[in-house]
């Protein structure tokens, strides 16, 4: 992603303009998303789907000439989404998962989502059979080695809140 140009103070009504061009990046590679799509796509929200290095969601704004936007500007955020326990189970063994946890360490923020209840981990509810204990141990051992959280959000409010994470995450670079 190229990296951000250093802004200068917008105005509020410039700044509305910005975030209402705002547009969510979804990685080529993200399966089984039809539910985030339906979502944006009822709420009027601009996306498109570009190969991601790191993540499955991000954000850009689309060049904007009259504010002093040149080129489309990416920022530097990823959500990796995931659809249940058991994918986080499968992918948090592999030492892809690791990788993409080093390359986030190149941009500003970086969040996990799991559309599934926490509940599910701790008490061992899924298909996997990766002790409870040990799948949580891990993934709170990577959220302490590579400094990103992770919110486990039901399939149905899961579109919103990547929505949501990613327009505020840029509307605080933006504000400066």
């Amino acid at each position: 992603m190229p990296a951000m140009l250093p802004y200068s103070h917008f105005t509020k009504k410039e700044l509305e303009m910005l975030l209402g061009s705002l547009t969510i990046i979804v990685d080529t590679r993200e399966q089984e998303n039809s539910h985030v799509a339906h979502y944006f796509d009822s709420k009027g929200v601009s996306y498109r789907q570009e190969k991601l290095d790191t993540g499955d969601y991000s954000v850009m704004l689309p060049q904007n000439v009259e504010l002093g936007i040149m080129r489309d500007l990416y920022f530097r955020v990823a959500i990796e989404r995931k659809n249940s326990v058991d994918e986080l189970a499968q992918s948090i063994k592999t030492e892809r998962f690791e990788n993409e946890l080093i390359r986030s360490q190149k941009l500003e923020h970086f969040h996990l989502v799991v559309e599934e209840d926490y509940s599910n981990l701790i008490t061992g509810q899924y298909r996997s059979q990766y002790d409870p204990k040990a799948l949580l141990g891990r993934l709170k051992s990577f959220e302490a080695r590579y400094g990103f959280t992770t919110a486990f959000i039901s399939k149905k409010c899961s579109a919103n809140y990547l929505y949501h994470h990613l327009f505020y995450q840029a509307r605080n670079r933006l504000k400066g």
